[in-house]
Protein backbone atom coordinates (compact mmCIF):
# COMPACT_ATOMS: atom_id res chain seq x y z
CA UNK A 1 0.00 0.00 0.00
CA UNK A 2 1.27 3.44 -0.87
CA UNK A 3 2.40 5.40 2.15
CA UNK A 4 2.36 2.28 4.32
CA UNK A 5 6.10 2.38 4.94
CA UNK A 6 5.75 5.87 6.45
CA UNK A 7 3.49 4.73 9.30
CA UNK A 8 4.95 2.66 12.11
CA UNK A 9 3.62 1.87 15.57
CA UNK A 10 7.07 2.59 17.07
CA UNK A 11 7.40 6.08 15.56
CA UNK A 12 8.74 7.83 12.51
CA UNK A 13 12.02 6.01 11.95
CA UNK A 14 12.20 3.39 9.21
CA UNK A 15 11.68 -0.27 10.00
CA UNK A 16 15.27 -1.03 9.06
CA UNK A 17 16.56 1.62 11.48
CA UNK A 18 14.18 0.40 14.18
CA UNK A 19 15.48 -3.15 13.85
CA UNK A 20 19.07 -1.88 14.05
CA UNK A 21 18.13 0.15 17.11
CA UNK A 22 16.72 -3.02 18.68
CA UNK A 23 19.92 -4.94 17.89
CA UNK A 24 18.35 -7.48 15.54
CA UNK A 25 18.36 -8.21 11.82
CA UNK A 26 15.05 -8.25 9.96
CA UNK A 27 14.15 -9.42 6.47
CA UNK A 28 11.00 -9.90 4.42
CA UNK A 29 10.04 -11.81 1.29
CA UNK A 30 7.23 -13.71 -0.42
CA UNK A 31 6.72 -17.47 -0.35
CA UNK A 32 4.52 -19.37 -2.80
CA UNK A 33 2.74 -22.19 -1.01
CA UNK A 34 2.17 -25.60 -2.67
CA UNK A 35 -1.37 -24.49 -3.63
CA UNK A 36 0.09 -21.46 -5.44
CA UNK A 37 -0.79 -18.80 -2.88
CA UNK A 38 1.62 -15.87 -2.49
CA UNK A 39 2.31 -15.39 1.23
CA UNK A 40 4.26 -12.55 2.81
CA UNK A 41 6.97 -13.75 5.20
CA UNK A 42 9.39 -12.15 7.63
CA UNK A 43 12.35 -13.06 9.80
CA UNK A 44 13.86 -11.47 12.91
CA UNK A 45 17.34 -12.78 13.66
CA UNK A 46 20.08 -12.26 16.24
CA UNK A 47 22.84 -10.10 14.78
CA UNK A 48 25.67 -12.29 16.01
CA UNK A 49 26.31 -15.84 17.17
CA UNK A 50 24.51 -19.08 16.44
CA UNK A 51 20.79 -18.93 17.24
CA UNK A 52 19.68 -20.86 20.32
CA UNK A 53 16.43 -22.02 18.80
CA UNK A 54 13.86 -21.31 16.08
CA UNK A 55 10.48 -19.65 16.69
CA UNK A 56 7.80 -20.10 14.02
CA UNK A 57 4.98 -17.59 14.52
CA UNK A 58 1.29 -17.44 13.59
CA UNK A 59 -0.74 -14.23 14.10
CA UNK A 60 -4.41 -13.90 15.02
CA UNK A 61 -7.60 -13.16 13.07
CA UNK A 62 -7.73 -9.77 11.34
CA UNK A 63 -4.15 -9.06 12.36
CA UNK A 64 -0.83 -9.40 10.54
CA UNK A 65 2.78 -9.84 11.61
CA UNK A 66 4.19 -6.44 10.61
CA UNK A 67 2.59 -4.24 13.27
CA UNK A 68 2.45 -4.92 17.01
CA UNK A 69 2.79 -8.71 16.56
CA UNK A 70 6.45 -8.32 15.69
CA UNK A 71 7.35 -6.84 19.07
CA UNK A 72 7.54 -10.38 20.50
CA UNK A 73 9.76 -11.85 17.74
CA UNK A 74 12.02 -8.81 18.11
CA UNK A 75 12.28 -9.46 21.87
CA UNK A 76 13.03 -13.15 21.28
CA UNK A 77 15.60 -12.35 18.58
CA UNK A 78 17.34 -10.11 21.12
CA UNK A 79 17.52 -13.18 23.36
CA UNK A 80 19.17 -15.29 20.67
CA UNK A 81 16.23 -16.91 18.87
CA UNK A 82 15.77 -16.99 15.09
CA UNK A 83 12.14 -15.99 14.51
CA UNK A 84 10.03 -16.45 11.38
CA UNK A 85 6.37 -15.79 10.57
CA UNK A 86 3.98 -15.31 7.66
CA UNK A 87 0.81 -13.38 6.96
CA UNK A 88 -2.03 -15.88 6.66
CA UNK A 89 -4.28 -16.07 3.61
CA UNK A 90 -6.50 -12.96 3.45
CA UNK A 91 -4.37 -11.10 5.98
CA UNK A 92 -1.60 -8.51 5.81
CA UNK A 93 0.28 -8.55 2.52
CA UNK A 94 -0.58 -12.15 1.64
CA UNK A 95 -2.88 -13.12 -1.21
CA UNK A 96 -6.60 -13.56 -0.62
CA UNK A 97 -9.73 -11.55 0.05
CA UNK A 98 -9.22 -9.44 3.20
CA UNK A 99 -10.47 -11.14 6.35
CA UNK A 100 -11.65 -14.22 4.48
CA UNK A 101 -10.48 -17.65 5.64
CA UNK A 102 -12.51 -20.19 3.64
CA UNK A 103 -10.61 -23.27 4.80
CA UNK A 104 -8.41 -23.36 7.90
CA UNK A 105 -7.06 -26.79 6.94
CA UNK A 106 -5.46 -25.23 3.84
CA UNK A 107 -4.01 -22.43 5.98
CA UNK A 108 -2.47 -25.09 8.25
CA UNK A 109 -0.83 -26.69 5.21
CA UNK A 110 0.46 -23.27 4.06
CA UNK A 111 2.11 -22.73 7.45
CA UNK A 112 3.50 -26.24 7.64
CA UNK A 113 5.07 -26.09 4.18
CA UNK A 114 6.70 -22.73 4.95
CA UNK A 115 7.92 -23.84 8.38
CA UNK A 116 9.36 -27.05 6.91
CA UNK A 117 11.25 -24.93 4.37
CA UNK A 118 12.73 -22.84 7.20
CA UNK A 119 13.75 -25.99 9.09
CA UNK A 120 15.75 -27.15 6.06
CA UNK A 121 18.07 -24.13 6.29
CA UNK A 122 21.58 -25.56 7.01
CA UNK A 123 22.34 -22.66 9.36
CA UNK A 124 19.46 -23.78 11.60
CA UNK A 125 20.27 -27.49 11.47
CA UNK A 126 19.82 -29.26 14.79
CA UNK A 127 18.20 -26.30 16.56
CA UNK A 128 15.00 -26.88 18.54
CA UNK A 129 11.95 -25.48 16.71
CA UNK A 130 9.00 -23.99 18.59
CA UNK A 131 5.59 -22.94 17.36
CA UNK A 132 4.27 -19.59 18.60
CA UNK A 133 0.66 -18.56 18.06
CA UNK A 134 -1.59 -15.75 19.23
CA UNK A 135 -5.38 -16.21 19.48
CA UNK A 136 -6.53 -17.84 16.21
CA UNK A 137 -2.82 -18.46 15.58
CA UNK A 138 -2.71 -20.56 18.76
CA UNK A 139 -5.48 -22.78 17.40
CA UNK A 140 -3.62 -23.05 14.09
CA UNK A 141 -0.45 -24.07 15.96
CA UNK A 142 -2.34 -26.96 17.57
CA UNK A 143 -3.67 -28.00 14.15
CA UNK A 144 -0.11 -27.85 12.77
CA UNK A 145 0.91 -30.12 15.66
CA UNK A 146 -1.85 -32.59 14.73
CA UNK A 147 -0.65 -32.53 11.09
CA UNK A 148 3.00 -33.11 12.13
CA UNK A 149 2.98 -34.51 15.69
CA UNK A 150 6.77 -34.92 15.98
CA UNK A 151 7.83 -31.90 13.94
CA UNK A 152 8.29 -29.34 16.72
CA UNK A 153 9.98 -29.22 20.12
CA UNK A 154 7.16 -27.27 21.72
CA UNK A 155 4.46 -24.62 21.34
CA UNK A 156 3.79 -21.27 22.98
CA UNK A 157 0.06 -20.55 22.90
CA UNK A 158 -0.93 -16.97 23.69
CA UNK A 159 -4.65 -16.55 24.48
CA UNK A 160 -5.39 -19.44 22.09
CA UNK A 161 -8.74 -19.60 20.32
CA UNK A 162 -9.46 -23.24 21.15
CA UNK A 163 -13.11 -22.24 21.38
CA UNK A 164 -14.79 -18.93 20.59
CA UNK A 165 -15.96 -17.27 23.78
CA UNK A 166 -19.73 -17.08 24.19
CA UNK A 167 -19.19 -13.39 25.02
CA UNK A 168 -18.17 -12.60 21.43
CA UNK A 169 -19.91 -15.42 19.56
CA UNK A 170 -22.37 -13.99 16.98
CA UNK A 171 -25.91 -13.75 18.34
CA UNK A 172 -27.92 -15.34 15.56
CA UNK A 173 -31.33 -16.93 16.13
CA UNK A 174 -30.06 -20.27 14.86
CA UNK A 175 -26.57 -21.50 13.98
CA UNK A 176 -28.19 -23.25 11.01
CA UNK A 177 -29.20 -19.86 9.56
CA UNK A 178 -25.59 -18.68 9.66
CA UNK A 179 -24.34 -21.90 8.08
CA UNK A 180 -27.00 -21.78 5.34
CA UNK A 181 -26.26 -18.15 4.48
CA UNK A 182 -22.51 -18.85 4.46
CA UNK A 183 -23.01 -21.51 1.80
CA UNK A 184 -24.79 -19.01 -0.41
CA UNK A 185 -22.71 -15.88 0.30
CA UNK A 186 -19.51 -16.94 2.11
CA UNK A 187 -17.64 -13.65 1.56
CA UNK A 188 -20.45 -11.41 2.78
CA UNK A 189 -19.14 -9.28 5.69
CA UNK A 190 -22.27 -8.90 7.81
CA UNK A 191 -21.77 -10.96 10.98
CA UNK A 192 -22.66 -8.62 13.87
CA UNK A 193 -19.87 -8.33 16.43
CA UNK A 194 -18.06 -5.57 18.27
CA UNK A 195 -14.58 -4.49 17.20
CA UNK A 196 -12.33 -7.08 18.84
CA UNK A 197 -9.43 -4.63 19.18
CA UNK A 198 -11.33 -2.69 21.83
CA UNK A 199 -12.14 -5.90 23.70
CA UNK A 200 -8.52 -7.11 23.41
CA UNK A 201 -6.36 -4.09 24.28
CA UNK A 202 -6.60 -2.75 27.82
CA UNK A 203 -4.46 0.44 27.64
CA UNK A 204 -6.35 3.27 25.93
CA UNK A 205 -3.26 4.75 24.22
CA UNK A 206 -2.44 1.32 22.81
CA UNK A 207 -5.93 0.98 21.34
CA UNK A 208 -5.12 4.04 19.25
CA UNK A 209 -1.78 2.56 18.17
CA UNK A 210 -3.34 -0.81 17.32
CA UNK A 211 -6.06 0.89 15.31
CA UNK A 212 -3.46 2.71 13.17
CA UNK A 213 -2.27 -0.57 11.66
CA UNK A 214 -2.81 0.08 7.94
CA UNK A 215 -3.25 -3.65 7.22
CA UNK A 216 -5.67 -4.54 10.04
CA UNK A 217 -8.97 -5.95 8.78
CA UNK A 218 -11.66 -3.57 9.99
CA UNK A 219 -14.75 -4.99 8.32
CA UNK A 220 -17.37 -7.15 9.96
CA UNK A 221 -16.47 -10.86 9.99
CA UNK A 222 -17.34 -12.64 6.74
CA UNK A 223 -19.97 -15.38 6.90
CA UNK A 224 -17.64 -18.08 5.59
CA UNK A 225 -14.85 -17.13 7.98
CA UNK A 226 -17.12 -17.26 11.03
CA UNK A 227 -18.58 -20.65 10.10
CA UNK A 228 -15.08 -21.99 9.46
CA UNK A 229 -13.71 -20.70 12.79
CA UNK A 230 -16.71 -22.12 14.64
CA UNK A 231 -16.12 -25.47 12.91
CA UNK A 232 -12.40 -25.56 13.68
CA UNK A 233 -12.71 -24.44 17.30
CA UNK A 234 -15.49 -26.97 17.92
CA UNK A 235 -13.23 -29.66 16.43
CA UNK A 236 -10.29 -28.51 18.56
CA UNK A 237 -12.32 -28.42 21.76
CA UNK A 238 -13.14 -32.11 21.18
CA UNK A 239 -9.50 -33.02 20.46
CA UNK A 240 -7.67 -31.40 23.38
CA UNK A 241 -6.84 -34.83 24.82
CA UNK A 242 -4.86 -35.60 21.65
CA UNK A 243 -2.44 -32.72 22.18
CA UNK A 244 0.94 -34.30 22.97
CA UNK A 245 3.41 -31.51 22.18
CA UNK A 246 5.22 -29.78 25.08
CA UNK A 247 3.47 -26.44 25.50
CA UNK A 248 3.17 -23.25 27.47
CA UNK A 249 -0.27 -21.65 27.42
CA UNK A 250 -0.62 -18.08 28.70
CA UNK A 251 -3.99 -16.39 29.14
CA UNK A 252 -5.52 -13.40 30.89
CA UNK A 253 -8.24 -14.12 33.43
CA UNK A 254 -10.26 -11.14 32.13
CA UNK A 255 -10.06 -12.17 28.46
CA UNK A 256 -13.53 -11.94 26.84
CA UNK A 257 -12.35 -12.77 23.28
CA UNK A 258 -11.02 -16.26 23.94
CA UNK A 259 -11.96 -18.19 27.05
CA UNK A 260 -9.28 -18.80 29.72
CA UNK A 261 -11.42 -21.66 31.03
CA UNK A 262 -10.81 -23.48 27.73
CA UNK A 263 -7.06 -23.00 28.18
CA UNK A 264 -7.39 -24.59 31.61
CA UNK A 265 -9.27 -27.48 29.99
CA UNK A 266 -6.48 -27.79 27.40
CA UNK A 267 -3.91 -27.96 30.18
CA UNK A 268 -5.87 -30.60 32.10
CA UNK A 269 -6.91 -32.71 29.09
CA UNK A 270 -3.72 -32.69 26.99
CA UNK A 271 -1.68 -35.88 26.99
CA UNK A 272 1.56 -33.83 26.86
CA UNK A 273 4.06 -34.92 29.50
CA UNK A 274 5.53 -31.40 29.51
CA UNK A 275 2.82 -28.75 29.89
CA UNK A 276 2.64 -25.40 31.65
CA UNK A 277 -0.18 -22.91 32.13
CA UNK A 278 -0.06 -19.30 33.30
CA UNK A 279 -3.31 -17.45 33.95
CA UNK A 280 -2.69 -13.76 34.67
CA UNK A 281 -5.18 -12.15 37.01
CA UNK A 282 -7.04 -9.22 35.45
CA UNK A 283 -5.20 -9.30 32.12
CA UNK A 284 -7.07 -9.05 28.82
CA UNK A 285 -6.70 -10.81 25.45
CA UNK A 286 -3.72 -8.87 24.08
CA UNK A 287 -1.13 -10.00 26.62
CA UNK A 288 1.98 -8.94 24.71
CA UNK A 289 0.91 -5.53 23.46
CA UNK A 290 -2.35 -4.31 24.96
CA UNK A 291 -1.42 -4.51 28.65
CA UNK A 292 0.61 -2.00 30.70
CA UNK A 293 4.33 -2.48 30.02
CA UNK A 294 4.95 -4.03 33.46
CA UNK A 295 2.43 -6.78 32.67
CA UNK A 296 3.97 -7.38 29.24
CA UNK A 297 7.37 -7.88 30.91
CA UNK A 298 5.88 -10.51 33.22
CA UNK A 299 4.46 -12.50 30.30
CA UNK A 300 7.65 -12.12 28.24
CA UNK A 301 9.76 -13.30 31.15
CA UNK A 302 7.61 -16.39 31.57
CA UNK A 303 7.87 -17.21 27.85
CA UNK A 304 11.64 -16.71 27.88
CA UNK A 305 12.08 -18.83 31.02
CA UNK A 306 10.05 -21.63 29.42
CA UNK A 307 12.19 -21.49 26.26
CA UNK A 308 15.41 -21.33 28.29
CA UNK A 309 14.50 -24.54 30.06
CA UNK A 310 14.07 -26.31 26.72
CA UNK A 311 17.19 -25.08 24.94
CA UNK A 312 20.75 -26.28 25.38
CA UNK A 313 22.11 -22.81 26.03
CA UNK A 314 20.79 -20.17 28.40
CA UNK A 315 21.40 -16.45 28.81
Amino acid sequence: MEGEEDIRYWGNISEEDYHKQQGIMGSKSFYTSPRGLSLFTRSWLPISGTPRGVILGVHGYGNDMSWTFQSTPIFLAQKGFACFALDLEGHGRSQGLRGYVPNVDLVVQDCLSYFNLIKQDPSLDGLPCFLYGESMGGAICLLIHFADPKGFRGAILVSPMCKISDKVKPRWPLPQVLTFMAKLLPTLAIVPTEDLLHKSVKVEEKKIIGNKNPLRYRGKPRLGTVVELLRVTEYLSQKLCDVSIPFLVVHGSADVVTDPAVSRTLYEAASSQDKTIKIYEGMWHSLLFGEPDDNIEIVRSDILAWLNDRCNTKI
